[in-house]
């Protein structure tokens, strides 16, 4: 196989050359002799996404094109940018031709599947082109002998059967000799006879003629009143004066099943019989040449979790069932297709009514409110959906990625809801990769930094923790925030090498504040979902506590909520084992999801820490206040420390010592800073505990 290859170009719509004359023709007498190759090419086009394709016979500097699609013409098109070439073997390695693809914009190389569907194809091109020669030596060299394995079948002039083989009877279903002397039109069904008279009486007069001296396909008739597909090959012949005709014929039912099964396998995911998406770019591009055109991107939330938990059998099942729901909340008319994964695609054309493509979300995301009950499972499967609207004249590619644009929104402004594309969102997902690129050279760079938050005991008021908070020196945009950088962080590939960084960073740190003869300090660092999935953890901790000569208690792991939706045993393990050697667990942001109560049993932790939304208005907000002392009760009842978050005032600080929280953290005490201000804070605060308890 020659590959010559360069950027990639996308598929386009062509025409498969046949050179038999379709004008006047029957419907079953319109595919010729070159039919089943000029399938083939169009099967390759489609399948492998090129919008050239065609075979070529002989070996020479100038082969002859045999049959092609996505042109007309004897001559091999211009595909100078990208073209792939397989050779037809016969038997014994004999080269019978090439079956060449071609793009005349440059695209990809094949991957290794799409190289061997195209040695597939060749192979089917090679044995149609087999069975030809086969065919042909047949009628040479064993003559009426030989073709006696076909059906034969003669009539007269008038259309009278004279003579039919024991093939032809079997194949028409007739006990021997009583087709005989019966009209040609028993095995005509009875849509086609009209045609066929006024057509058998053209031949019968010598006009010219496109069912002589080549093979046709036709549809053909059982004595039981079934059809059937045949290929079949007409001549006449003179003797004694009077003409004779006669057909060689076949049933190609297998082979019009193999076509149907290769077109569907083109055109539709073999999961889900939903179409594909060569098939929905295919439809995307036709609608679009027509009129306005919505696309509605959309994607299971949570589905990986289905896969890794429950297997890709019950993922499988799933999908299925999805692809079962989702056509039903859309027209019969409107295209559903299957991108691959757990994404799939709807095609509504013409529209360009945005109101539209809402309420058609909407019915979407409604009818996935009832649940999935597959292989002993409940599944709540909720949707996230982007819309993009074209029009004649708009890429679909690009329409595409708009729609993808909107449904990371989607994603990103919660889940289970759709948005509509708007060009800012391209603007921000530039913006996003260039952040996401520059954060793969910030930890090099030495540009990270902790600051640190403290932790204050209501009963002493000395600083007995900090919590160790990520800053970004950015060389560009100055300190970053958490905020700016944290979503793109947390989905990069750097994000567990980033998470080690703030552990050993944390530990050296607290090593330093006690040579420097601070007090022991509780450090409380954040976890990245990637630290727990790179199995790793464990091995992390222990080893900076171990280079800095610390005791296990000085660090603390604060896990949240996304964390503990996706905790299984394998993350559990390194946590339980790091708990055991005696280093804090925090459970941060409790309350505020439905997660906390179920994980309170599950994860091995040491203290809980009462979000800021809680503590904001627990001065006006009985509700607030509740919930604090019910945290605050659950925590007493499982051992377990508690501390506040985003404490304001002293105000805020004297109601929730009175509720029983002996710790707190917030602006109230300080915002994070550098390790040197919170070492001078520490002993400031030492100084005034002091004199507080001298006075």
């Amino acid at each position: 196989m020659s590959l010559n290859t360069s950027s990639e170009a996308r598929s386009a719509p062509g025409g498969a050359l046949d050179r038999t004359p379709a004008d006047g023709a029957d419907p079953g007498a319109d595919l010729g002799a070159e039919a089943g190759l000029a399938r083939i090419t169009a099967l390759a086009a489609g399948c492998l996404g090129t919008p050239l394709a065609w075979i070529t016979l002989g070996q020479g500097p100038a082969p002859s094109v045999r049959a092609a699609f996505g042109f007309a013409g004897p001559d091999a098109p211009d595909a100078t940018a990208f073209h792939a070439a397989t050779p037809l073997l016969g038997a014994g390695g004999r080269r019978l031709g090439a079956l060449h693809v071609g793009a005349p914009r440059p695209r990809r190389p094949f991957d290794a599947g799409e190289t061997d569907r195209f040695a597939g194809f060749a192979a089917l091109a090679a044995d149609h082109l087999a069975r030809e020669d086969a065919a042909r030596a047949d009628g040479i060299t064993r003559g009426f002998a030989e073709a006696a394995a076909f059906a034969f079948l003669a009539v007269d002039t008038g259309g009278t059967i004279t003579f039919v083989n024991r093939a032809a009877e079997i194949l028409f279903g007739y006990e021997p000799g009583t087709m005989l002397g019966q009209d040609v039109e028993i095995i005509v069904p009875p849509s086609f006879r009209a045609r066929h008279g006024e057509r058998f009486a053209r031949f019968v007069t010598g006009a010219p003629s496109k069912l002589a001296g080549r093979t046709n396909e036709l549809v053909a008739q059982h004595r039981d009143g079934t059809t059937f597909p045949i290929e079949f090959s007409m001549s006449t012949w003179t003797a004694e004066g009077r003409i004779g005709i006669g057909a060689l014929m076949r049933d190609i039912s297998a082979w019009r099943a193999r076509d149907a099964r290769l077109v569907r396998m083109a055109n539709h995911d073999s999961l889900t019989g939903l179409a594909n998406r060569a098939r929905f770019d295919e439809c995307l591009g036709l609608a679009l040449e027509q009129g306005p055109a919505t696309v509605l991107l959309l994607d299971l939330d949570g589905f990986k979790e289905v896969n890794d938990s429950l297997g890709h059998a019950t993922g499988d099942i799933l999908l299925q069932s999805v692809a079962v729901r989702l056509p039903l909340c859309v027209p019969p008319d409107v295209t559903v297709a299957r991108l691959g994964g757990d994404e799939f695609a709807i095609l509504l054309a013409p529209c360009g009514d945005p109101l539209t493509a809402g309420a058609t979300a909407m019915r979407i995301l409604d009818a996935f409110q009832t649940t999935f009950q597959l292989s002993g499972h409940t599944f709540h499967v909720g949707l996230s959906l982007g819309i993009a609207i074209g029009h004649p004249g708009t890429d679909s590619a690009a329409l595409i990625a708009d729609a993808d644009l909107a449904l990371y929104q989607a994603k990103r402004d919660g889940r289970r809801c759709y948005r509509l594309f708007e060009p800012a969102m391209r603007s921000a997902v530039i913006a996003r990769r260039t952040l996401h690129d520059e954060l793969s050279h910030a930890l090099a760079a030495g540009e990270l930094l902790l600051h640190y938050q403290p932790q204050v005991a209501f009963d002493t008021g000395r600083v007995v923790g900090a919590e160790a908070l990520l800053r970004w020196r950015h060389p560009g945009r100055g300190l970053l925030l958490p905020g700016v950088f944290l979503p793109a962080l947390e989905a990069h590939p750097m994000a567990a090498a980033i998470g080690r960084w703030i552990i050993e960073e944390a530990c050296r740190q607290a090593a330093q504040w006690r040579a420097a003869g601070l007090p022991p300090l509780r450090v409380a660092v954040n976890l990245f979902a990637a630290q727990l999935r790179a199995g790793s953890l464990a091995e992390d901790v222990t080893r900076s506590l171990a280079r800095y000569r610390l005791p296990p208690a000085t660090l603390e792991l604060e896990v949240t909520e996304r964390i503990a939706l996706q905790a299984d045993d394998a993350i559990l393990e390194p946590i339980r084992a790091l708990h055991a050697h005696g280093v804090a667990v925090a459970f941060d942001d409790f309350g505020t999801g439905y997660a906390s109560l179920s994980s309170l049993k599950r994860f091995p932790l040491t203290r809980l820490k009462i979000d800021r939304s809680f503590v904001r208005d627990v001065l006006t907000d009985r509700h607030d206040a509740e919930i604090i002392r019910a945290v605050l009760g659950m925590a007493q009842s499982f051992g377990l420390e508690v501390i506040a978050e985003g404490i304001e005032g002293a105000d805020q600080e004297a109601v929730l010592r009175g509720m029983g929280c002996h710790e707190g953290q917030g602006y109230h005490y300080g915002r994070a800073m550098s390790p040197r201000a919170l070492a001078a804070l520490i002993r400031a605060r030492d100084v005034s505990a002091v004199d507080a308890h001298v006075a």
